[in-house]
């Protein structure tokens, strides 16, 4: 049996090595665009500061390696430039010598991934980020002209990562963003911590700011924006990525976004052929739609269960969470399923609850807040997403998420996890146990939430009190307006002062304080709501708002 293989990075190298695991004696080819083969494209940015210092690093196989180790030929730059499905022949391209020939195949897997967008031609200035020889040319670039300022399109996860390398580099960088905030994977108010990181670190961050012509002069980039112009010495365009598909659109079915569309086990339209990692939409775990969720990790594990399929014919369906995380200086920045845009966009009945724990033991040295926001189901209690930033301890927080989604854990059974403890790394009640205290304590109806967005609201209800319940010096430092000040510790020698007739609004810091003078006022016959995430997650909201 001769397979062939289009694309040789993250799902064609996965593929391509597994089913020689399983069937030593397949003639195995791999046809890839570039000049590397098995590449870390997630390592990319990290060369440019030097951060990764040899470049060796970035290539975890080399086409003299998997024929050595694999008997798997590769064919590098050589690109696939028409398909003949009828006829299991492949037209290529050798890039080097600008000669075609052919091929045929048995089995053909397209693995092409994504591919750039781009609104400007490439350039001596102007770069994208999507192969070695991309990281190559910036890095040769900077190293032998002198640039002292860059511009970034795109506030996604590699602008973000570029961004950090090149600040490494100290390059006075702009990046430009066309929507509200950064990372669409976030929601706004928690794509705030982002932004402040980003001001923290020099960056001049412009959001809501499209970009609507780019000059290229002597000695600078310009970006025309309806704000004023951007110069800079180079401009990097990580605006986003595609399914490299174009070159298969009258040869197979493509589906939404221009992706290839397969089965369940990943056979396209035609006979023979298979689709795998970024040029393919994926099945979401949750409401077991297809969305566009271009990671290297989903297209590692579909390479190796359609080796699988194709040896022993049995499948494990690749479900998607969308689970990922991106350093940005001193923060991780992990989410998982669907944020809370999303879920109103599908229109997903869900609940919300905010909390901001200390990463490990807070009474030992070096402790720092988590800010996590987790989205669950209001009827069923079924984890639908999740959002943590900090300085340390997300990744571990959302691996934990991510699992538990994956084998539908409840979320009020979060609780029970029994989760390793020392003072360095986690506190006796993780902040995952704490996320199942809260969501238990709603679903039992000990403690009822109201949102930021429904200040405004209460602000005009006669009948309802804003109560802060912090203390007195922190309430006059700033507190939201119209609200009145008990602190929690003062309540039940101050009931006498509270209307009962009225609703009462509890706030303080982290809606630890107010969740515990709801308790003490609920059993007294008021009615009370707290604060969800309390003063912290007003202060995100003011940022945006």
């Amino acid at each position: 049996m001769k397979y062939v293989v289009i694309g040789g990075v993250a799902g064609g190298a996965s593929f391509a090595c597994r089913l020689r695991r399983l069937d030593e004696f397949a003639e195995i080819k791999i046809y890839e665009k570039s000049n590397f083969v098995s590449y870390a494209n997630c390592g990319l940015p990290y060369y440019i500061s030097s951060t990764i210092d040899d470049k060796e690093k970035l290539t975890l196989q080399t086409p003299g390696s998997l024929k050595a180790r694999f008997n798997i030929d590769v064919f590098i730059n050589s690109e696939v430039v028409e398909v003949f499905p009828n006829e299991h022949k492949i037209l290529i391209k050798n890039l080097t010598s600008a000669k075609f020939f052919y091929d045929n195949y048995d089995k053909l897997i397209i693995a092409t991934g994504a591919e750039a967008i781009k609104i400007a031609p490439l350039s001596d200035k102007i770069f994208e980020l999507k192969t070695v020889e991309d990281t190559l040319k910036i890095k040769s670039y900077i190293e032998n002209n002198d640039v002292k300022t860059a511009a970034i399109i795109g506030g996604g996860f590699i602008g973000l990562e570029i961004l950090e390398n090149l600040v490494e580099l100290k390059i006075k960088t702009t990046l430009i963003e066309a929507q509200n905030h950064c990372l669409a994977n976030l929601d706004t108010e928690m794509a705030s911590l982002v932004h402040d990181e980003l001001k923290r670190n020099g960056v001049d961050l412009r959001l809501n700011t499209l970009v609507k012509e780019i000059k290229e002069e002597k000695d600078a980039v310009v970006l025309v924006t309806e704000k004023g112009e951007i110069k800079a010495d180079i401009l990097i365009q990580a605006i986003g990525v595609k399914p490299a598909s174009s070159f298969l659109k009258d040869k197979l079915k493509l589906g939404f976004r221009n992706t290839v569309e397969t089965d369940d086990n990943f056979l396209t339209s035609q006979k023979d052929i298979y689709a795998i990692g970024d040029v393919t939409s994926v099945e979401s775990l949750i409401d077991k739609e297809r969305s566009y969720i271009p990671l290297a990790g989903l297209a590692n594990k579909e390479g190796r269960e359609l080796a699988n399929e194709l040896i022993f014919n049995k499948h494990s369906l690749v479900n998607a969470l969308g689970t990922s995380i991106l350093k940005l200086f001193n923060l991780e920045i992990a989410s998982t399923g669907f944020n809370e845009a999303q879920l109103k966009a599908k229109g997903i009945k869900y609940e919300k609850i905010y909390l901001t724990p200390s990463n490990h033991a807070s009474y030992y040295p070096g402790s720092t807040l988590l800010t996590i926001k987790f989205l669950f189901n209001k009827e069923t209690y079924d984890i639908l997403g999740a959002q943590i930033i900090g300085e340390n301890g997300a990744d571990k927080r959302i691996d934990i998420i991510a699992s538990m989604m994956k084998f539908k854990i409840k979320s009020y059974q979060l609780k029970d996890l029994e989760l390793a403890y020392a003072p360095p790394f986690g506190s006796a009640k993780d902040p995952i146990n704490m996320i199942g205290y809260m969501v238990e304590n709603l679903k039992n109806g000990l403690i009822e939430q109201f949102y930021v967005e429904d200040i405004k609201r209460i602000q005009k209800d006669e009948n309802a009190i804003l109560l802060d319940v912090r203390s007195k010096e922190e309430y006059e430092l700033s507190h939201i307006e119209g609200s009145v000040n008990i602190p929690v510790d003062e309540l039940r020698s101050k009931l006498t002062s509270l209307d009962k007739s009225k609703k009462l609004y509890l706030i303080c810091l982290s809606a630890i304080r107010s969740y515990i003078g709801c308790r003490i006022l609920t059993q007294r016959g008021y009615k009370c709501a707290h604060l969800a995430g309390g003063f912290r997650i007003f202060e995100l909201y003011n940022k945006i708002n």
